[in-house]
């Protein structure tokens, strides 16, 4: 499963403003850390607003702040309100499928169920469990940190759920 660029963007954005909440940020500020466009950031932006996860203003003293806080932000309902379509294949949509094997294809629900856990997967984490520690925060959001994001570390071992009670 590939999320959108748009829904990919999005999380960015509540990330950086995450780990910049003392302050309002903008859109450009957040393009040049990305290395993304900025017209295209501005869409964003203006969907997270309309969602009520931002805050946005111009003018003088302008910029866009989080409106939740990160912990409030819950990565499967963001998914769920930001990806457009969660058709994985040509078949999940009734209305355009062409495929002649849909009716007799083990496939649909295979990988129905393999989306369906992914995305059930995010309802136990927030925008806060994506967040670096402190101290990488302080090192890779700083002001004088490069308008390229540091290189990341990527390991086979997947977070831990947090336990509900």
């Amino acid at each position: 499963m590939q999320f959108t660029r748009f829904t990919d963007y999005s999380l960015r954005v509540l990330m950086y403003l995450a780990t910049h909440s003392d302050r309002r940020c903008t859109v450009r500020e957040i393009a040049d850390f990305y290395g993304v466009s900025q017209n295209h950031l501005v869409k964003v932006v203006h969907n997270l607003a309309q969602l009520g996860y931002i805050e946005s203003s111009k003018g003088k003293g302008g910029g866009i702040k989080l409106l939740k806080a990160p912990e409030e932000m819950n990565l499967k309902q963001l998914v769920l309100k930001l990806e457009p379509s969660l058709t994985l294949v040509e078949c999940f949509d009734e209305t355009t499928n062409t495929c002649r094997i849909a009716g007799n294809c083990g496939l649909k629900g295979i990988l129905q169920q393999a989306m369906d856990t992914m995305i059930d997967y995010l309802e136990d984490f927030t925008v806060a469990d994506t967040l670096p520690s402190q101290a990488q925060q302080n090192q890779q959001y700083s002001a004088s940190a490069p308008a390229k994001a540091a290189p990341v570390t990527i390991t086979n071992a997947m977070p831990k759920k947090p336990q509900r009670n």
